[in-house]
């Protein structure tokens, strides 16, 4: 298939600027080199254009095509109070660990609708996804993060079919969070978190 985009979706804050910029940037190139995209070069001077006169706390999408073209869109963006609990559920539908493509972000979001299809908004606030296996993966616009009270954050490798989160990526290599595969009876034995990095880390109660 090559009928979709490369997606980073970003926060901008005016003391802060583009929030973890290097690492969406990094994640960018190289998912563009890999499906031989062209055009991540010109990404930065871009986002850095789209926000030069905000003056508040802004969403910034960036999406690149094949063909190198590079479209960014902003929108205010507020976030969510600090005591947000997000109710999260788990589909039927399944994610295929063998599908690479997975572990980038890209307009591709076929199964991720069909996951999040699955209930009415006011049923869950996150849909978590599961692998052939039956093994935890990812939710439809987040990671997933369990402290089950031993050390860092637990959170499912890659090749179980997931996409290389920023938010995730950084607390790795911040030796926060630690991958672990995780089935969903791991879920209930400790707090669940889920999250990305325009909102951060949530917290998430699981409802069967």
């Amino acid at each position: 298939m090559t009928d979709f985009s490369l997606i980073e979706t970003l926060r901008y804050e005016p003391e802060a600027g583009l929030v973890r910029l290097r690492l969406h940037l990094a994640r960018l190139t190289r998912s563009a080199r890999r499906l031989g995209f062209a055009g991540a070069a010109a990404a930065e001077a871009q986002l850095r254009e789209a926000v030069r006169d905000a003056e508040s706390a802004v969403r910034v999408r960036l999406t690149l095509d094949r063909q190198g073209a590079l479209a960014v869109t902003t929108a205010p963006f507020t976030p969510l109070p600090a005591d947000a609990l997000w109710r999260v559920r788990i589909a039927s539908t399944r994610l295929d660990s063998a599908d690479r493509l997975l572990r980038m972000k890209t307009t591709r979001r076929g199964v991720y609708e069909t996951a999040r299809n699955e209930f009415f908004a006011a049923e869950a606030d996150e849909v978590l996804l599961l692998n052939e296996r039956g093994e935890v993966c990812e939710g439809t616009i987040t990671s997933i993060f369990l402290d089950d009270g031993h050390g860092a954050l637990k959170t499912p490798p890659i090749s179980c079919g997931l996409l290389a989160g920023v938010l995730r990526t950084e607390l790795i290599c911040q030796r926060r969070a630690r991958v672990a595969r995780l089935s969903p009876a791991d879920l209930h034995r400790g707090h669940l978190y889920v999250g990305n990095s325009l909102r951060g880390l949530i917290r998430a109660e699981l409802v069967v």
